[in-house]
């Protein structure tokens, strides 16, 4: 498939859909979270359909391409564990949990396949 922007990548839409999702999650967090667990959980989701556009304007040089795809799957993991926190510290349900987790993890999946196969999204070889 030939994709004409980035946003058109279904890794990119999943990952914008969870970010908006733990954007209005984190609404009723505590306020004293403010500048801790809500603006790092929020960040990292946000930062990967971010660095997915970056990666994809990068397509034509298949390092930076797969740099940048390695920083959103840190990021990815990186908002997995910040749920982790949100559900010990009782600020979500373990269906909250649960439901974002599941989004999260399908996120991950979408991202290893992009970087385990770049050829597909337009990168070129090295």
């Amino acid at each position: 498939m030939k994709y004409s922007d980035f946003k058109d990548l279904f890794a990119y839409q999943k990952a914008f859909e969870l970010a908006m999702r733990i954007f209005e999650l984190t609404m009723k967090f505590p306020k004293e979270e403010t500048y801790s667990l809500t603006d790092q959980i929020r960040r990292s989701s946000r930062s990967v359909s971010t660095t997915i556009a970056e990666a994809y304007q990068k397509r034509a040089y298949p390092k930076h391409f797969r740099s940048k795809m390695t920083d959103c799957l840190s990021e990815n993991s990186e908002t997995e564990v910040w749920l982790n926190f949100a559900l010990h510290c009782k600020y979500i349900t373990a269906e909250e949990y649960n439901f974002h987790n599941e989004l999260n993890q399908e996120v991950r999946k979408l991202l290893t396949y992009m970087l385990n196969n770049p050829g597909k999204f337009g990168v070129s070889e090295e």
